[in-house]
C-alpha cells in the first residue's frame, strides 16, 4: 500500500512555490556536473576514489546566481539552486562507474572504443535513476528519521542557509508561528558556522589548485613526487609522496580514519612487502614468476608491478566482497522493500501535493524497456540476451541496495566496488555454466558490470538529491528530470575525456629484440590495422593554438597490424604494432595502467593506475581463463581477512596496499589536517550540545571542506589539461623538462626531494588556516557570506 508522507516543514510553501525547473538551472547544473565529473574521473583513474560534489555545486550555484542578481539579473530561488545541485551531482557517480570498469577492457587487450564508453555511462546512468524513482516514497519519505542520507541532509542545510540571505528566494515556512519560531534556530546556526558558505573559499581553492599544479607539473618548478629509497639493511623500502592538491583535498574530505587506514596499507606495501620480497629474492639467480627478470635487478617499482599488485588486488577483491556480505541483512530487506514499493508505485495515483509528484510509472517502465532494447541493439556492447537479463536483475538489486545503504552510511562508505565485483563474479559464473569462456565474452561481462556499476552509483546519488529536495520542499519529478539530463550530459562528455587521458599518456617505444612475430599470413591478414603516427587529431589542433608544429617521429604515417600479447600470468596484455612481414616495430604502452614512464626522448609521462579497473580485469581472467598467480592473490585475501578479524575495515586498507605509497601519503596528510580542524571545531561547538550526526554535518560544510573541494577540482582539471597539452606538444614539454633537470634544484639534484616539500607545506598550512576559520568566526553573528 502507498506510504504516507512524513511530517516535516520543507521551508517552501506548497501552494505558491517559487521558480524551480528553469532552463538556466538545468544548463548550469549540467555544466558543473561535467566539470566535477571530469575531476572525479581523474581521481578514480589515479587512486580509485571519488568525493561527493553536491555541496560544492550548491555553493557555486548560490554564488553565481547571487553575483548575477547584483549585476541586475534575477537571483535564483532555493528550488532553482536545488535543481542545479541535482543535475550537477550526476557527473561524479558516472565518472566512478566508468573509471572502475571501462579501462579493464583495454587492460585485457581490447580497444577502448568511444561509443562503448559513452553507451555504458549513458545507459547505466539513466537505468539507475529510473529504478530509484519508484523507491522514493519508501526510502526518502516513509523512512525519514531512520535513513539519514547524510550528504543530502547537509546539502539541504547549505541551501537553506544560503537562501535565507537572499531577497525573493522563496524560502518561507508554511506556518506563521513556525516561521517565527525558526528565527532563533537560524540565528543559532549563523553563530555556529557564520563562514561556512563563503563561495569565495571554493573558488580560491580552485585557483590555487590550478596554479600549483601548473607550476609543478607543466613548468617543473619543483619535483612532483619526492621519495626516499632505502639501501641495506632495509633494501627495497621506499617512502614517497605525490604532492598534488587534489590528493591533499581528497584526504581532508574523506577524513582522518579512512585516510589513516589507506596509508597503513601503503606502509605495508612500500615498507614491508617490497623489502620483504627483496630480502628473500635477491639471492635467486633467475626470474621468479610472475616476474620477468631476477629480483636482484628489480627496483621497488618493478617489485610492486610484478608481485605486490596481485597481493593488493586480492585484498581489494576480498575487502569488497566482505563489505557486501556485511551488508547482506540490509540487502535482503532492500530487495523485499524494493519489490513491494515497485508494486505500490504501479497502483498508486499521482499525489495531489506538488511535493509528492514523481515521474509516472508508465514513463519509468517505458524508459527501462527502451534502455534494454538499446543495450541489445548497440553493437559496441557485444551484448546478448543473457547479459541483458543480468543487467536488469543486478541493476534492480544493487540500485535498491545502493539507495538504502546511502541513506544509512552515506555515499562515501557505499560499497559500490563490492557490488561491481559481485556482479562480475556472478556474471562470469553464469558464462562458465553455459561454456562462454572466449575473449569476446570479456567485453560482454565488463559491459554488464559497467552498466550495473554506473546504475548503482547513480541510484545512490539520486537518493541523496531527492532527500535534499524532500527537506526543502522540492518537486520530485522536476529533480528526476534534472538528474536524467545531467547524467546524459556527463556521460556524453566523460567518455571522450577518458579516452583522451589514455591517449595523451600513451607512449610508442621501439620494440626490443625478442618481441613477438606473426609469420602466418592468414592470421596476419585477419588482424586489425592502425596508422601510426596517424592523422593530426585533437592533440595537433591544441598544439596549433599555441603555435606548436607537430613533429611525426616516423615521418609519413604508416599502416601497422595490431597485435595484443596476453600475459601468461593473467596481467595486462601488451600491445604491439607489426609491419607487413609480421615483425613487431612498436610497443604501445597505454596511458592507463601502462608501465613506461618516459618517452624515447626522456620526457617523463605520468600514467594512470586505475586500481579498481585493474582489479576487474583480474577477476575476468581469473574466472573465465583461470590465469592468475593465485598464491599472491590469496596472500592479499588473507590480509583482508586478518584485518576484518581485528575490527578494521579492509577495503580502504586494501586500496592502500594496491596503490603506491606515494598516492596514500598526501591523502593521509589531508586527513591529519581534517582531524586537527575538527577537534577545534567540536570544542568550539560544545555548548550547543549537538549529537554526533549534527557535529558531522557541521564539519562537512566547514570552510576547509569547501577549500579542499576547490583543491580537488583545480588540481584535477589542471592535471587533465596538462596531460592533453603534454601529449599535443611533446617538443615543448621536453625542452621544459631538460631546463628543469639542468637548472632547477627544486626539480632535480641532491636536495630536490626535501626542497619540493616546501610548497606542499604552504599548501597544507593554508588548508589548515582556512579550516580553522569556522572556529574563529563562532562568536560572530553577522550571518553567512556568499561573496
Amino acid at each position: 500500500m502507498p506510504t504516507q508522507p512524513a511530517q516535516i516543514d520543507p521551508g517552501v510553501t506548497e501552494n505558491s512555490p517559487p521558480g524551480e525547473f528553469t532552463v538556466r538551472a538545468v544548463i548550469l547544473g549540467a555544466l558543473l556536473g561535467i566539470v566535477f565529473g571530469a575531476s572525479s574521473l581523474y581521481l578514480v583513474l589515479k587512486v580509485g576514489l571519488t568525493v561527493s560534489a553536491s555541496i560544492p555545486v550548491a555553493v557555486i550555484s548560490l554564488a553565481l546566481f547571487r553575483l548575477w542578481s547584483k549585476a541586475g539579473g534575477r537571483d535564483a530561488t532555493i528550488l532553482e539552486n536545488n535543481i542545479v545541485q541535482t543535475a550537477g551531482s550526476a557527473g561524479e557517480s558516472i565518472a566512478f562507474g566508468l573509471g572502475v570498469t571501462m579501462p579493464a577492457i583495454m587492460i585485457l587487450g581490447f580497444d577502448l572504443e568511444i561509443g562503448r564508453v559513452m553507451l555504458v555511462g549513458l545507459l547505466g546512468g539513466l537505468l539507475g535513476i529510473l529504478m530509484m524513482i519508484p523507491l522514493r516514497r519508501a526510502l526518502i519519505v516513509a523512512q525519514h528519521g531512520q535513513l539519514k542520507y547524510p550528504e543530502g541532509t547537509a546539502c539541504a542545510q547549505v541551501l537553506k542557509a544560503g537562501a535565507a540571505q537572499g531577497e525573493g528566494s522563496g524560502f518561507r515556512f508554511q506556518d506563521a508561528e513556525l516561521n517565527a519560531g525558526m528565527e532563533q534556530k537560524r540565528a543559532d546556526e549563523a553563530v555556529r558556522a557564520p563562514t561556512a558558505l563563503r563561495a569565495s573559499t571554493i573558488f580560491t581553492g580552485l585557483g590555487i589548485g590550478l596554479v600549483y599544479r601548473t607550476l609543478m607539473s607543466a613548468l617543473r618548478f619543483w619535483k612532483d613526487t619526492p621519495e626516499k629509497i632505502f639501501g641495506p639493511p632495509f633494501k627495497g623500502g621506499v617512502i614517497s609522496a605525490e604532492i598534488t592538491p587534489e590528493l591533499l583535498g581528497v584526504g581532508y574530505i574523506i577524513g582522518p580514519r579512512i585516510s589513516s587506514i589507506m596509508v597503513a596499507g601503503g606502509v605495508l606495501s612500500g615498507l614491508v612487502l617490497t623489502p620483504f620480497i627483496k630480502f628473500f629474492g635477491d639471492a635467486l639467480n633467475g626470474p621468479l614468476a610472475p616476474g620477468k627478470k631476477p629480483i636482484a635487478e628489480m627496483n621497488p617499482s618493478d617489485i610492486r608491478s610484478a608481485y605486490v599488485l596481485y597481493i593488493g588486488a586480492g585484498a581489494v577483491a576480498a575487502g569488497g566482497i566482505i563489505s557486501l556480505i556485511r551488508s547482506l541483512p540490509i540487502i535482503v530487506h532492500g530487495i523485499r522493500s524494493g519489490l513491494s514499493d515497485f508494486r505500490a508505485a504501479v497502483v498508486a495515483h499521482t499525489g495531489v501535493l506538488r511535493t509528492e509528484q514523481d515521474l509516472s510509472m508508465k514513463f519509468v517502465a517505458g524508459g527501462i524497456v527502451a534502455l534494454i532494447l538499446a543495450i541489445l541493439a548497440a553493437p559496441q556492447l557485444h551484448m546478448n540476451i543473457l547479459g541483458a537479463i543480468l543487467i536488469i536483475v543486478f541493476g534492480f538489486l544493487f540500485a535498491t541496495v545502493s539507495s538504502r545503504l546511502t541513506g544509512e552510511i552515506g555515499s562515501s562508505s557505499n560499497p559500490i566496488s563490492g557490488m561491481t565485483v559481485a556482479t562480475l563474479l556472478l556474471t562470469c559464473l553464469c558464462f562458465l555454466v553455459v561454456g562462454w569462456t572466449g575473449g569476446a565474452y570479456y567485453v560482454t561481462a565488463l559491459s554488464v558490470g559497467g552498466i550495473v556499476c554506473v546504475a548503482a552509483s547513480n541510484a545512490g546519488s539520486t537518493s541523496q538529491d531527492l532527500k535534499t529536495g524532500f527537506l526543502i520542499g522540492g518537486t520530485p519529478k522536476h529533480q528526476q528530470v534534472a538528474i536524467l539530463i545531467g547524467a546524459a550530459a556527463s556521460a556524453l562528455v566523460l567518455g571522450p575525456i577518458l579516452l583522451g587521458l589514455n591517449d595523451t599518456a600513451t607512449v610508442y617505444v621501439p620494440a626490443s629484440p625478442g618481441a613477438p612475430e606473426v609469420r602466418d599470413a592468414t592470421k596476419l591478414s585477419g588482424l586489425k590495422t592502425e596508422v601510426y603516427p596517424g592523422s593530426p587529431g585533437i592533440g595537433a589542433k591544441i598544439a596549433a593554438l599555441f603555435g606548436e608544429k607537430v613533429q611525426l617521429e616516423t615521418g609519413a604515417p604508416q599502416k601497422y597490424y595490431v597485435w595484443y600479447q596476453p600475459d601468461t600470468a593473467g596481467g595486462s596484455s601488451t600491445k604491439f604494432l607489426l609491419d607487413a612481414s609480421g615483425k613487431a616495430v612498436w610497443l604501445v604502452d597505454p596511458g592507463i595502467n601502462g608501465t613506461v614512464t618516459k618517452r624515447p626522448d626522456g620526457t617523463p609521462v605520468h600514467k594512470f593506475l586505475a586500481p579498481k579497473a585493474t582489479l576487474m580485469s583480474y577477476i575476468i581472467t581469473g574466472m573465465l581463463d583461470r590465469k592468475l598467480p593465485w598464491g599472491l592473490v590469496l596472500f592479499g585475501v588473507m590480509i583482508a581477512v586478518a584485518l576484518e578479524l581485528c575490527g578494521v575495515s579492509s577495503l580502504a586498507f586494501a586500496v592502500g596496499v594496491y596503490l603506491p605509497i606515494s598516492s596514500s601519503t598526501p591523502i593521509f596528510v589531508g586527513g591529519l589536517v581534517r582531524w586537527l580542524v575538527d577537534r577545534r571545531l567540536r570544542h568550539s561547538l560544545r555548548e550547543h550540545k549537538l549529537d554526533e550526526a549534527e557535529l558531522a554535518a557541521e564539519t562537512d560544510k566547514s570552510p576547509g571542506v569547501l577549500l579542499a573541494s576547490g583543491y580537488i577540482a583545480g588540481g584535477a582539471i589542471a592535471g587533465i589539461l596538462i596531460a592533453f597539452l603534454a601529449g599535443a606538444m611533446p617538443d615543448r614539454d621536453s625542452r621544459i623538462n631538460s631546463w628543469a633537470e639542468a637548472k632547477n634544484p627544486f626539480f632535480d639534484g641532491a636536495n630536490a626531494d626535501w626542497l619540493a616539500l616546501l610548497p606542499f607545506l604552504l599548501l597544507t598550512g593554508y588548508l589548515y588556516w582556512v579550516g580553522r576559520q569556522a572556529t574563529r568566526a563562532k562568536q560572530s553573528t553577522n550571518g553567512m557570506s556568499l561573496e
